[in-house]
């Protein structure tokens, strides 16, 4: 591997083993068994290969020898506890009557496309993004408008003038993600203003996915949530988070929206109805325990995270005809492999044994997004095997 990197670990981190590969073939993996049978890494879903936190284990364990699973409302306590953590993290003051509880995050997108506006209406987002940004429009009866971000040579950051552009007299919801999944972005506050100002200019309202939010790898890097900026915008805003990034809980399928507006709540949940099934036991039981009981897990993942990051940064610098920015948070890498002149780069890395995203799929032909979360020595293996195929590629 190029440019082998001397990694710093924190004692804190040393609390917590990230280091041990947990076996996960065999286990339904949508992750693993993409590859099944092939000696294949997989570094493609958002989907990290660390077990969940102790706390989490541990709740949950007590939620299965109590052995009834009836019909569960989401605990008290969990309200409060989310309510606590955005005045905490976020400066941001809630209702607990703002929350509304789904099954995941990506059902929380297309409810907001289709409480928002009317079939043939249009939803803006940016990107390259997240793939079912892009597919969420169409499948509610909307158009999709997309604008590009603009690489100012250091980082990706919003086409505010390609944006009043593109916008039409129908044009009712803006997609937004931040931190920004795949490009790793942290927007600013002044970022984030611009675009609320010209959200509200048209009235546009924005549906802002978070779910990275507890993911900021940088020390000068802090995420605002875009409602939290001032009443008005909070008014036409729907916030999606969930513990299943921060925490690896995607599997157990618990997201929430936070809504402040009376109306648009409203809009969302009659979206839902009849469709959208209850948040189940265990997602409820995993989210309490995660965001009231492992902060410490958390920033031990982080010291771990930021370290891949590392690696993973001076792989690519050092690596020709491959190129990235700096991931301010996530444990996403989005690599630019244009330059090497590979019609499909997934399938050239594929083909060495590394399964990453398709650039394709977030509306980027030429990029890959590569998850580094997962034991440091399998990463090291994926990137030797990257290398392996650029040299190969190059002749």
């Amino acid at each position: 591997m190029a440019l082998p990197v001397v990694v710093m670990i924190s004692r804190q981190e040393l609390c917590f083993d990230f280091d041990a590969p947990v076996e996960r073939r065999g286990t339904g993996s949508l992750k693993w068994d993409r590859y099944k049978g092939r000696d294949v890494i997989p570094l493609w879903v958002a989907d990290m290969d660390f077990k969940a936190p102790p706390a989490v284990i541990e709740a949950l364990k007590e939620r299965v020898d109590h052995g009834v699973f009836g019909y569960t409302l989401p605990p008290g306590e969990l309200v409060n506890v989310i309510v606590e953590m955005l005045e905490r993290e976020h400066a941001w003051k809630a209702d607990p009557q703002w929350l509304v509880w789904l099954p995941g995050l990506v059902t929380g997108i297309n409810a907001a496309c289709r409480s928002v506006g009317a079939p043939g209406d249009a939803v803006m987002t940016t990107t390259p993004v997240y793939p079912p940004f892009l597919g969420a429009p169409a499948l509610s009866g909307r158009t999709l408008i997309a604008v590009p971000h603009r690489d100012d040579g250091a980082r990706y950051v919003f086409d505010f003038e390609g944006m009043e552009q593109a916008v039409s007299g129908g044009t009712r919801l803006f997609l937004l993600c931040n931190p920004q999944n795949p490009t790793g972005r942290v927007f600013t506050r002044e970022e984030l203003m611009r675009l609320a100002q010209i959200c509200l200019r048209h009235g546009i309202v924005i549906c802002s996915d978070e779910i990275h939010c507890g993911l900021v790898l940088d020390p000068d890097a802090h995420h605002v949530s875009i409602a939290a900026l001032d009443r008005e915008i909070a008014r036409q805003s729907i916030t999606l988070l969930s513990p299943s990034k921060t925490y690896n809980l995607p599997g157990l399928g618990f997201s929430l929206a936070v809504i402040p507006d009376r109306d648009l709540r409203m809009q969302f949940r009659t979206s839902m109805e009849g469709i959208v099934p209850h948040v189940n036991a265990f997602g409820c039981l995993a989210a309490l325990a995660a965001y009231r009981d492992c902060g410490q897990w958390r920033s031990a993942l982080l010291d771990y995270l930021r370290a891949n990051r590392d690696v993973v940064e001076s792989f690519v610098a050092g690596t020709p005809g491959i190129s990235m920015h700096h991931v301010e948070a996530t444990y996403l890498a989005w690599i630019d492999c244009r330059a090497l002149g590979a019609e499909d780069p997934a399938s050239l890395f594929e083909r060495c044994g590394v399964g990453l995203s398709d650039g394709r799929d977030f509306g980027a032909p030429g990029f890959v997004r590569l998850n580094f979360g997962c034991a440091r020595s399998t990463l090291a293996e994926a990137l030797d095997r990257m290398e392996t195929a650029i040299r190969s590629h190059a002749g």
